[in-house]
C-alpha cells in the first residue's frame, strides 16, 4: 500500500489581510489594506487611490512597514486613550505619514484615516483619505490586536 503525503500549499508572504474599500461618485476615493507579515515580523499598510469606478491604482500605492510601536499607536487611538495617531516613517528615497482621527461631528464618519507619502527627489506626493464607520474601527482594532498577539507567539 502505497502513502500519500499531501503537501500543504505555500503561504503567502501576506497571509492574512483587512481592506476597507472606499470608492465613491466622485472618483476621490481610496482603498487601504492592513497585511500581517509573520516572516518580516510586521504589519504592512497598503493604500491606493481611486482610479475609476470601484478600481484602484495599486502600481502607485503607499505602502508603510509597521512595528509593535506602531501598532500600539494605533490600538491606543482606535481604543480612545489618545485622540489621534500620527506615525511617521522616513527614508532616503520617501517620507510617509499615517494618521488616524476620531472626529466627534455627528454629520461625519466616527473617524478619518490619511496615509500619505512624499518623494525625497522630486517632493511629488501621493495621499489617500479614507472614512471609517464605526464598525469598520471595531474590526480594524481586532484585526490589529490578533497580529500583536500573532506577531509576539502568544
Amino acid at each position: 500500500m502505497k502513502d500519500t503525503v499531501l503537501e500543504s500549499p505555500p503561504t503567502a508572504e501576506r497571509s492574512s489581510e483587512y481592506a476597507i474599500y472606499k470608492p465613491n461618485s466622485r472618483g476621490n476615493g481610496g482603498v487601504v489594506r492592513f497585511g500581517l507579515n509573520r516572516a518580516k515580523a510586521s504589519v504592512f499598510v497598503d493604500a491606493a487611490s481611486q482610479s475609476g469606478e470601484k478600481q484602484f491604482d495599486w502600481e502607485n500605492k503607499i505602502t508603510m512597514k509597521w512595528g509593535f510601536s506602531d501598532l500600539g499607536t494605533a490600538l491606543a487611538a482606535l481604543q480612545g486613550r489618545i485622540p489621534q495617531a500620527k506615525l511617521f516613517h522616513q527614508s532616503e528615497k520617501a517620507n510617509s505619514a499615517f494618521e488616524l482621527t476620531r472626529q466627534d461631528d455627528p454629520d461625519r464618519a466616527p473617524y478619518l484615516l490619511t496615509i500619505s507619502r512624499q518623494a525625497t527627489a522630486d517632493k511629488s506626493l501621493r495621499k489617500v483619505t479614507i472614512p471609517l464607520s464605526h464598525g469598520e474601527a471595531a474590526v480594524l482594532e481586532t484585526a490589529l490586536q490578533t497580529a500583536v498577539a500573532s506577531l509576539l507567539a502568544w
